[in-house]
């Protein structure tokens, strides 16, 4: 079974920058993508970037240029760098397993709070 465990959120000012984190433990898998999602209070959940194996990456159209997903294979850690915070950005971010294109995940982790003020 596969856990993952975001951290680096917080609060911060219009136009800051956090960077999250999501390791993910018992994690050898290299036929599955990982994601970053968000989710703000009252709407669904979108999808923000996911990362192959490979370490090639697909943004959300909103999140390209802003965004940036990375991960370190050594470290089973996937990382979301996130620059020119907007309020709308205000959510529960969270990593998960993509299963399949529509990005369906099946394991995905608590999740990490970004409030920008």
């Amino acid at each position: 079974q596969v856990q993952l465990v975001e951290s680096g959120g917080g609060s911060v000012q219009a136009g800051g920058s956090l960077r999250l984190s999501c390791n993910a433990s018992q994690w050898s898998d290299k036929e599955h993508c990982l994601g970053w999602f968000r989710q703000a209070p009252g709407k669904e959940r979108e999808g923000v970037a996911a990362i192959r194996s490979d370490g090639g990456t697909v943004y959300a159209d909103w999140a390209r240029g802003r965004f940036t997903m990375s991960r370190d294979n050594a470290k089973n850690t996937v990382y979301l760098q996130t620059n020119s915070l907007k309020p709308d950005d205000t959510a529960v971010y969270y990593c998960g397993r993509i299963v399949d294109r529509s990005w369906s995940l099946d394991y995905w982790g608590q999740g990490t709070q970004v409030t920008v003020s």
